[in-house]
């Protein structure tokens, strides 16, 4: 129940919202956001207490007739994700309350809580079908926070897109579960000729060139969603245009259902499929790392700069998944979390010097840091544990990860390394630009942070040192559903 509690109090909150006005929905979201990091945070000491058994789960029939059941279930996996989602949420909802300027801000915090329930549905769904449900159940309210509350001119073409390469995506996935599906036997107990739960699918005993195509169904799903390169092209305009808090969703949270959809559903279900395709990947993800770097060399806005530097990472986590070493698996894991807590704390400061000076554009701005003491300091803190510096998490993330990429092959480590020194050029070079460097116009008004905004900042800063000087935490959570997947995936 506790599991069902998580995924379905925000879409009862969201409803409320709609009752709410003023200061009132804004108390109620920020209210119903911290009550779901509480339950969160109980559901990981509980799993813990358990001695890491997998016991947070709910089943109940749900399309009896189908085999379809609504089956909800936390390992040590999905319990690192859900943390990091009840985490950012009242990071993201604080933040829209800093722009009184969006319209119908009610609406804005519900539909952030209705994609809060989305997402938690995905990193929780053990049943095939109850998993593209939530995972369309997140597109919605995304697409609406990125395309109405956006101010860009090209914020129609810019969502639609977006919206055109998830919606394509996902059905090929559709395609894949409905094939998988039609491959099983009925469910012990059940009536059904077919089941739809993930254990079923396991069980599977499919050919190699069935794999092979269901593999690619299953994938492009999810390569959209990280994305990786080829399938990138919706996400700098995406990152770049959306506001903030829709921003902050997409690159902290969104992106991590790609991930963990490949560890979750593709890994274990079509393992020769995997092994058939996963130099491709490991190519496409290196290629994403440099790719990704070089471009944000280029930048000159902020946002667009971080977004491309996302790209890049993101490629390191693809190929830490597809490296099927047991070190680079557990590297995923923590540079997920890692990753969500760096690339939020970077978009708010990004959004902290934009309501300021009323520009992302590096050649406007320089010598920020005059009268900006707090500001400098955090944003140096996000800025190097993005860039891996020892004893952040950052680094421990990528260390894994890289490790794990050397042990597949020594040429993926090494072309793949080079994310940590291109990601160090265009960083610095970022600060340097925005915050030192000569003096530009708003170096003698500019004001520093303020109580409100500490109150964003002092968490991601404390979750950037826990995650580097205590990864156990979170590895031991992820370590047995790791080592399950791996041995599936390698069976």
């Amino acid at each position: 129940m506790l599991t069902a509690f998580l995924v379905l109090f925000p879409l009862v909150a969201a409803l409320l919202l709609h009752f709410a006005k003023g200061p009132a929905a804004r108390t109620l979201a920020l209210g119903a956001a911290f009550l779901e990091l509480a339950a969160a945070v109980f559901a990981a000491i509980t799993y813990s207490q358990n001695n890491h058994a997998a016991t947070l789960g709910l089943q109940l029939s749900w399309i009896p007739s189908a085999g379809i059941t609504f089956h909800l279930g936390m390992d040590g996996l999905s319990l690192c994700l859900v943390l990091l989602t009840c985490f950012l949420v009242p990071i993201v909802l604080a933040t829209a309350f800093r722009h009184e300027e969006y319209e119908n801000p009610g609406a804005f915090y519900a539909l952030v809580l209705f994609m809060q329930t989305g997402l938690l549905g995905v990193f929780t769904s053990l049943d095939a079908f109850l998993f593209y449900f939530f995972w369309e159940v997140a597109l919605i309210p995304i697409y609406f926070l990125a395309g109405a509350w956006s101010r860009a001119e090209r914020r129609i073409q810019i969502t639609f897109k977006f919206f055109l390469y998830t919606i394509v995506g996902s059905l090929f996935m559709l395609a894949g579960f409905v094939y998988l599906y039609l491959q099983t036997g009925p469910a012990a107990g059940s009536l059904a000729a077919h089941s739809a739960d993930l254990g079923a699918f396991m069980s599977l005993k499919l050919s190699a060139s069935e794999q092979s195509w269901v593999f690619w169904l299953i994938f492009a799903a999810f390569a959209v969603k990280m994305p990786i390169f080829p399938f990138h092209t919706w996400q700098p305009d995406t990152y770049t245009e959306s506001p903030a808090p829709a921003t902050m969703l997409l690159s902290g949270i969104m992106l991590k259902m790609g991930i963990y959809g490949c560890l979750r559903w593709l890994l274990p279900v079509v393992p020769l499929g995997t092994s058939q395709w996963q130099k491709l990947i490991m190519v496409l993800a290196i290629i994403g790392i440099v790719y990704g770097a070089i471009i944000a060399i280029r930048q000159r806005d902020m946002k667009r700069l971080i977004a491309y530097s996302s790209l890049s990472h993101v490629g390191l986590m693809a190929a830490g998944v597809f490296s099927l070493k047991i070190t680079g698996l557990q590297g995923v894991v923590v540079q997920m979390l890692a990753h969500g807590v760096n690339v939020v704390g970077m978009f708010l400061v990004a959004d902290a010097i934009e309501r300021r000076t009323g520009s992302r554009y590096l050649p406007d701005l320089g010598g920020l840091t005059r009268r900006t003491p707090l500001l400098s300091v955090v944003f140096l803190v996000m800025l190097l544990s993005t860039v891996a510096l020892p004893l952040t998490g950052g680094f421990v993330g990528e260390f894994l990860l890289l490790m794990g990429v050397y042990q597949y092959s020594a040429w993926a480590g090494a072309v793949a390394g080079l994310t940590i020194i291109f990601s160090a050029v265009y960083l610095l070079r970022l600060f340097q630009r925005t915050m030192l460097g000569p003096d530009s116009t708003y170096s003698d008004t500019m004001t520093d942070l303020s109580g409100k905004e500490l109150f964003m900042f002092v968490p991601l800063v404390l979750a950037v040192f826990w995650l580097g000087l205590y990864p156990a935490t979170f590895l031991h959570f992820s370590e047995p559903a790791i080592n399950q997947i791996l041995l599936l995936a390698t069976r």
